[in-house]
């Protein structure tokens, strides 16, 4: 008897329990049941997805069991499938990634590797141009850059300031000859020899802008007297475009004395003399003079004095006329830029010095 009055007394206690929560749960509001709910569905489904393993959730599931906790009662919080150790543990970390990200970038925006490669292109092409300068031309151009930030680009590059840029402060004999070129005369002897082994040697003279050559003679005994008479017949021959050059090119042959270079000095052209053995100094009509041996003299057989002078003649006036340069945006000497020809209908073939050169015209 005494222990059916145990377990009666057991039953009313439980029915009391269950009585009291009913009630608290009555008394509680409708946002708290449906926090309640949402946390219990939202570790549902993380408990589904790893049966019988432990589960492992993502950052947004952490952020939205973290959130609900924080609307759940106190002692509803100990009954969850995080703990509140956890949820520290997990505010912690994202402390912790947080500053070891990197701090916003403050300041001016970078600049883009498009302008940076303009300035120093613009720094290495013009040795004496400063930082204020590039920045002027960069605005011209419509880029707005400040003359520190054109500064501290130039020092990481290892580029200096502008009377230190380069290792040279006055212009190179390339950038001289090449910025010369149309007030340039280049001369030059060279030799060809004969079937009857007998040495020539012919005088050439280049007038280096328009690429345009001028054979004054061919002699077997070169002379200084003869190379000063050649001189002024050059002279003569340019009559009002004289004016038109500043500089004579030459290297340190004997046969250039006082008197060949008073010739030229009379008309106010500069004498330039090469340094000694150093072609590349006077490297335009060195070029003609590997042309004229490339495509001409070394294919024929040369038999005299006369016969190097018409050979000479027939191709220095394809070299003026009909040979197109590089240097020229492949046009010849003689030229007009400003004429485009246009498509040849009917095109002839010419033959000069018998066939060893081709030259083709248009006959439409």
């Amino acid at each position: 008897m005494a222990g059916s009055d145990r377990m009666a007394l057991r039953m009313l206690y439980l029915i009391f329990l269950r009585l009291l929560g009913l009630f608290l749960l009555l008394s509680r509001s409708r946002d708290a049941k449906d926090i309640e709910l949402l946390a219990l569905r939202h570790e549902n489904a993380v408990l589904r997805r790893r049966l019988g393993a432990r589960p492992r959730l993502t950052w947004p599931e952490r952020a939205v069991l973290a959130a609900l906790a924080r609307y759940l009662p106190a002692r509803l919080r100990r009954h969850r499938l995080v703990t509140p150790g956890t949820l520290l543990s997990w505010h912690r970390r994202l402390i912790r990634w947080k500053w070891r990200q990197k701090p916003a970038r403050t300041g001016r925006p970078p600049v883009s590797e498009e302008i940076t490669g303009l300035i120093l292109r613009l720094a290495r092409e013009n040795p004496a141009w400063g930082s204020t300068r590039i920045q002027g031309e960069l605005r011209r151009l419509g880029h707005r850059v400040g003359a520190s930030t054109v500064r501290r680009i130039l020092r990481s590059a290892g580029l200096g300031p502008a009377p230190r840029r380069g290792p040279h402060t006055s212009p190179t004999w390339r950038e001289f000859v090449r910025a010369q070129a149309s007030g340039l005369l280049a001369a030059d002897f060279f030799h060809i020899d004969t079937v009857a082994l007998t040495r020539l040697y012919a005088f050439a003279v280049m007038e280096v802008g328009t690429r345009t050559v001028h054979i004054l003679g061919v002699t077997t005994h070169p002379t200084a007297a003869w190379a000063t008479q050649l001189a002024r017949n050059l002279l003569t021959d340019l009559g009002e475009r004289t004016s038109n050059f500043r500089y004579l090119l030459r290297d340190r042959d004997s046969r250039y004395t006082q008197a060949f270079d008073a010739v030229f000095t009379a008309d106010d052209i500069e004498i330039l003399k090469s340094a000694p053995q150093t072609p590349r100094m006077n490297a335009h009509v060195e070029r003609f003079v590997r042309s004229v041996r490339a495509e001409c003299i070394d294919r024929m057989l040369i038999y005299n004095e006369q016969h190097v002078r018409r050979v000479l003649a027939k191709y220095t006036e394809h070299y003026n006329t009909a040979r197109p340069h590089r240097a020229l945006q492949l046009r010849a000497p003689a030229d007009d830029p400003d004429i485009i020809p246009f498509p040849a209908q009917r095109i002839h073939r010419h033959n000069v010095l018998g066939g060893l050169i081709h030259e083709y015209r248009n006959t439409s």
